[in-house]
């Protein structure tokens, strides 16, 4: 059996914990704690080390999802989490422009030193004042090779198209080299 290693990353409150408890086949390990700075206007508990989940994909193939803290001073947990990931997912949050600049620097820290393939998940696009993926990628400045999708962490369906969306992408880069 072969185990690919991902995470999901992305700005404070933009969806990560429940995109992994979403999809998970198993109870999601999660370091959550009560918010006590200004992310408790957003929401009452945050993440402060990682999330865990596993989903089987197929008889011979299972992912592993490693979710990262969004708070920029847990931002240490992102390296440690990063090691040996095959893929990664950076999750926005559709309605919160204002995030945009912190994704931007979190793809940043993430392609910099690695040339690990991802996607960008486009969450909340439920909501009537949600980006449209094509605005969110123009706002991030990411090129058309980078995979910008549509989702709904709160719906199965939308997070593992998502996942397949990056082992595809996982598979072409691989082919690549």
């Amino acid at each position: 059996m072969q185990t690919v290693k991902m995470v999901i990353t992305g700005a404070v409150s933009s969806g990560k914990t429940e995109f992994i408890r979403t999809i998970s086949e198993i109870d999601v390990i999660s370091t959550e704690r009560k918010a006590t700075d200004e992310t408790s206007l957003l929401k009452k508990e945050t993440t402060v080390a990682m999330d865990f989940g596993r989903i089987a994909i197929a008889e011979d193939l299972v992912l592993h999802l490693f979710g990262t803290p969004g708070q920029k001073r847990f931002d240490f947990m992102w390296e440690i989490l990063s090691e040996g990931m095959l893929g990664l997912v950076v999750l926005v949050d559709s309605t919160r422009p204002d995030t945009f600049r912190e994704t931007t620097r979190i793809i940043e820290f993430f392609t910099t030193y690695r040339k690990t393939p991802f996607v960008v998940a486009c969450n909340k696009q439920d909501v009537d004042n949600a980006w449209t993926p094509e605005d969110i990628r123009y706002s991030l400045r990411l090129p058309d090779n980078i995979k910008i999708l549509p989702c709904v962490a709160k719906d199965r369906e939308p997070v593992r198209n998502v996942l397949l969306e990056l082992l595809y992408t996982i598979l072409e880069q691989t082919e690549e080299e």
